[in-house]
């Protein structure tokens, strides 16, 4: 059983104070015995995005700085993974993103946020371009993972790259209402890709947030089991707390291995018009970062 802690917590205030806060929680987390512990969305400043650049750049902490790098140090100490999120300086603007360090504090995944919202305070940002897979060394064998970070669980091609990757495990770190259409997105996801989907949220207190962080493993059936089952292993309440979830890593490649959904049967031949960057009426909308709208070039 792979064992994570999905740290939904509020924010302290500042830089210093979500270091502080989120050590100790972390340190709560591998006391429960935690093997990966994950951040909400953009810890470092709590998901603050100034609309003016020199202040935005201001909050904006280095891949490689102290903020960042404590939590390896952290993981290193603990004997435990943590997925810790950040506002990262990057030129032109900031990038939001998330750092993975494995159990004995190497750093193993670094991603940005693809999918921004440009039609939102994500506009101020630069959104990342790629979506890496790593092998995560845990207490409980390799595992292997990848990210989205909110907005990216809208579109279906994240989880489905991540999961021609090779991935295993997606952690996503969130910072909007979890209402049911959104989790029924992740269960999608999770369903769709064979995977398992572990999605942290601040929790209701936090403005625009409600809390329900949750993971879903994708084993939607069971050899002896008539039917389908509810892939939701966790969900949570709106309250701050540390909410720890098993994932059967053994059940979860069992089914894998012979289950039909993920890529067994799909038909890339076939799908050229996904890879257009045309976008035509009713979807044409101010914002978009690239491609062509017609009508409005």
């Amino acid at each position: 059983m792979l064992r994570l802690a999905l740290l939904q917590i509020e924010p302290a205030g500042s830089l210093r104070g979500n270091l502080e806060k989120g050590t100790d929680f972390c340190r709560r987390a591998a006391e429960m015995g935690a093997d990966i512990a994950l951040f909400p969305e953009m810890w470092s400043c709590g998901y603050m995005i100034p609309q003016e650049p020199d202040t935005l750049r201001a909050l904006a902490v280095e891949r490689d700085g102290d903020f960042v790098n404590a939590f390896g140090r952290l993981a290193a100490e603990l004997g435990m993974a943590v997925g810790v999120t950040y506002l990262e300086a990057f030129a032109p603007l900031p990038r939001n993103s998330l750092a993975l360090f494995d159990r004995y504090g190497k750093r193993v995944l670094d991603y940005a946020k693809v999918h921004t919202c440009a039609f939102g305070d994500e506009r101020m940002l630069t959104p990342g371009e790629d979506f890496p897979v790593c092998s995560l060394d845990t207490a409980q064998g390799p595992v292997r993972t990848g990210a989205m970070i909110c907005y990216d669980r809208e579109f279906p091609e994240s989880a489905r790259i991540l999961m021609l990757r090779g991935a295993e495990l997606i952690l996503v770190p969130n910072a909007c209402p979890m209402e049911i259409n959104r989790l029924s997105q992740l269960r999608a996801r999770a369903y769709e890709n064979m995977l398992a989907v572990a999605t942290c949220n601040y929790p209701a207190s936090v403005p625009d947030c409600n809390g329900h962080s949750t993971c879903f493993d994708g084993v939607a059936y069971l050899p002896d089991s008539a039917g389908s089952r509810d892939t939701c292993l966790v969900e949570a309440g709106g309250e701050e707390d540390v909410f720890m979830v098993e994932l059967d890593l053994d059940r979860l490649r069992a089914y894998r291995a012979v289950e039909v959904h993920g890529n067994a049967y799909r038909r890339p031949e076939v799908y050229g018009e996904l890879l257009s960057k045309t976008v035509r009426e009713p979807f044409i909308r101010p914002g978009r970062r690239c491609g062509e709208q017609e009508g409005k070039l």
